[in-house]
């Protein structure tokens, strides 16, 4: 047989070797090269981005200020004057009355300890129409620092954690006037823009995940509308029908917000600072706190 004129014969490659060689080599690739796996979600520490416990004391006072604001100016002072009543005894039955501001902060006080959110809310001073609500000891010291500052103390204690102490300006006329006139009032020479007592807040942790922060959030807001809803409820048994709209009382008009209204009106004038001190997380106060004595 002549094999010099015999065509050579290639070599037959085997389809099912080339794929299994080619999927071993993108195997081994992927192995080495491979980005590492993100973590699960429950994973993921929800203090990846602390927030001092100093911001949110100022953003959740600031939603306080905002609350007590309205509810004195555009519910109290324009109440009266469309012919609402208010008072201390408004909780009666035969009453047809609503909380003072301060008795409606104490409400809000209230409500905001049935919230699984450990944080303290007390409403106090030195010279109150409620002598419940009087300073004594440590609190004492420290509200008359704060007076002579007139700006927020922080401060740490054995008992309660971090505690922060703001400030109650006369801020609103329907105030002064009825602090002044109050049969029980052991200060009658109120005058506006004088400190008349502080909102003491206190909290365990120094620091706390954006999560906890916004639980913190809703759980405040959700406390001042049930308070608000026991105002409601309340005017349902008055002599006089009240009307519940999305109206504001005015001169003529006897007619109360909604809580959604009330809450919207609140919502619209603190979100900006509880976004501040959410988002830009400014810098916390309590590095220089004063410790209170038992």
């Amino acid at each position: 047989m002549d094999l010099k004129n015999t065509t050579k014969l290639k070599p037959m490659i085997n389809p099912l070797l080339l794929i299994t060689s080619v999927f071993s080599c993108l195997a081994v690739y992927l192995f080495v090269t491979a980005p590492p796996q993100l973590p699960e979600a429950s994973t993921t520490s929800v203090d990846a981005r602390p927030i001092d416990v100093a911001n949110m004391f100022n953003a959740m006072n600031a939603i306080s200020d905002v609350t007590r604001r309205i509810y004195t100016s555009r519910i109290v002072g324009a109440g009266k004057e469309a012919g609402l009543a208010f008072g201390e005894d408004w909780a009666e039955p035969t009453i047809d009355k609503g909380p003072l501001p301060a008795l409606f902060a104490r409400m809000i006080a209230a409500r905001m300890e049935t919230k699984p959110a450990p944080l303290g809310l007390y409403l106090g001073s030195d010279e109150p129409i409620n002598k419940s609500n009087l300073f004594t000891g440590a609190q004492a010291d420290g509200f008359t620092q704060l007076k002579l500052n007139q700006s927020q103390l922080f401060l740490t204690s054995a008992e309660a954690g971090f505690v922060a102490m703001y400030p109650d300006i006369a801020s609103a006329k329907p105030c002064v006037t009825c602090h002044n006139e109050h049969p029980d009032s052991p200060k009658t020479d109120w005058k506006m823009n004088d400190v008349m007592g502080a909102t003491t807040w206190t909290y365990p942790n120094k620091l706390l995940g954006s999560a906890e922060y916004l639980d913190i959030t809703d759980a405040f807001y959700a406390a001042i509308q049930e308070a608000y809803q026991i105002y409601l409820i309340k005017t349902a048994e008055f002599n006089t029908p009240i009307t519940i709209t999305d109206e504001w009382p005015e001169k003529g008009k006897l007619t109360l917000p909604n809580s959604a209204t009330f809450m919207a009106a609140i919502k619209a004038e603190s979100a900006a600072t509880v976004l501040k001190h959410l988002v830009l997380n400014p810098s916390a106060s309590f590095d220089n706190s004063t410790s209170l004595r038992p």
